[in-house]
C-alpha cells in the first residue's frame, strides 16, 4: 500500500509559486451512487498526470471518502483536521500513481456531512495557501444533490456528469443539472457515460439526457465520450489499483486516456466569476496581470 506524505522537505521541487497560472478546477458528479464517479475521477487523475500535468485530486465525499480505498492508500489524516485547525491541506497530502496528490476525506464522520456553507466555502479558500501550483484540480463530489455537492461544483471551471444505463441515473443527472443550472447559473456541463456496452450506447444515453434538457432547459451538454464495461476494471478495484495503473492497455483504461486527453484542451480560465471558487486569488492576479499589460 502507498503511504508516503507529502512533507515540507519534499516541497523543494514543488513548483515555484512566484508567478501561479490559473488552474484548472473539474468536478466530477452525478445524480446518484453506483455510477463510477469515483473510478472515473482516480482514472482520469492518473492519465493527465500521465500526459505531463501536475494533479491534485480532491476526495469531496466528506463524509463516506473512498479514494484512498480505492487506491490502495493509507492516509493518518484527512479534511476532518483541516477544518478542526490540527492540519493543513498540504500536511494531509498524500501520493498516489503516477505522482498525483490525493486529498482525501473522512468517512463515518457524523460532524463532516453537516458541514454548513462557511465551512465548506472554508475548505475551498484553504487552497490558495498551497505552496505550489497543479496544473488541475479534479473533484470527486459526493453523490446527489447536497450542499457540499452545490458548493463545490459551483466553485469549479467544468463540471463532468456521470451517467450509466439505468433510468434512475438518467432522472437523477437531469435533476442534478436541473437544480445547478436554473438555482445556480451553471449552464455547461459535460456528459460521460460509463459501463456501456457499445460506442453507440454511450451516445444513445448522452442523447437522452440532451433531449429533455434541450426541451426544459437552458443549458449546454457536451459529450466527452463513453467507458466500456470492462473486466479488467473489476479485476482493478480487487487490486486496490486503479485500472490505467493496473491493465493501460484494457478497453476501459484506453477510454479514460482519450477523455483525460479531452479535458486537458478545455480552456483555462482567465478571470474571476465573482462568486466562491477554488484558486481565486490567481485569477484575479491574472486579471491584473493583463490589465497592467495593456496600459503599459
Amino acid at each position: 500500500m502507498l503511504t508516503s506524505e507529502l512533507s515540507g522537505g519534499q516541497a523543494s521541487g514543488l513548483r515555484n509559486m512566484a508567478q501561479p497560472t490559473p488552474v484548472r478546477v473539474i468536478s466530477v458528479t452525478s445524480g446518484k451512487g453506483g455510477v463510477g464517479k469515483t473510478n472515473t475521477t482516480a482514472n482520469m487523475a492518473i492519465s493527465l498526470a500521465r500526459q505531463g500535468n501536475d494533479v491534485l485530486l480532491l476526495d469531496a465525499d466528506l463524509g463516506l471518502a473512498n479514494v484512498d480505498v480505492l487506491l490502495g492508500i493509507q492516509a493518518s489524516s484527512n479534511l476532518s483536521h483541516v477544518i478542526s485547525g490540527e492540519r493543513t491541506l498540504e500536511e494531509i497530502m498524500v501520493r498516489g500513481p503516477e505522482g498525483i496528490r490525493i486529498i482525501p476525506a473522512s468517512s463515518g464522520v457524523k460532524d463532516m456531512v453537516q458541514l454548513n456553507h462557511a465551512e465548506h466555502a472554508g475548505v475551498i479558500r484553504a487552497f490558495s495557501e498551497l505552496s505550489f501550483n497543479p496544473d488541475i484540480l479534479l473533484i470527486d463530489t459526493a453523490a446527489g444533490i447536497t450542499d457540499s455537492v452545490v458548493t463545490f461544483v459551483k466553485a469549479s471551471h467544468e463540471v463532468i456528469v456521470v451517467v450509466c444505463d439505468e433510468p434512475a441515473s438518467i432522472t437523477d443527472a437531469y435533476a442534478m443539472i436541473k437544480l445547478l443550472s436554473r438555482e445556480h447559473g451553471i449552464h455547461r456541463f459535460r456528459v460521460l457515460a460509463n459501463m456501456v456496452h457499445s460506442a453507440q450506447e454511450g451516445m444513445d444515453l448522452y442523447k437522452k439526457l440532451l433531449k429533455v434538457t434541450d426541451r426544459f432547459l437552458d443549458v449546454a451538454l457536451n459529450y466527452i465520450g463513453a467507458v466500456p464495461y470492462d473486466d479488467y476494471l473489476k479485476k482493478a478495484i480487487k487490486k486496490q489499483r486503479a485500472v490505467v495503473d493496473a491493465y493501460p492497455r484494457c478497453k476501459a483504461s484506453m477510454a479514460f486516456k482519450k477523455i483525460a486527453q479531452k479535458s486537458a484542451q478545455w480552456p483555462v480560465p482567465r478571470a474571476a466569476s465573482g462568486g466562491i471558487e477554488f484558486f481565486v486569488e490567481r485569477l484575479f492576479r491574472n486579471s491584473n496581470e493583463k490589465v497592467a499589460t495593456v496600459y503599459e
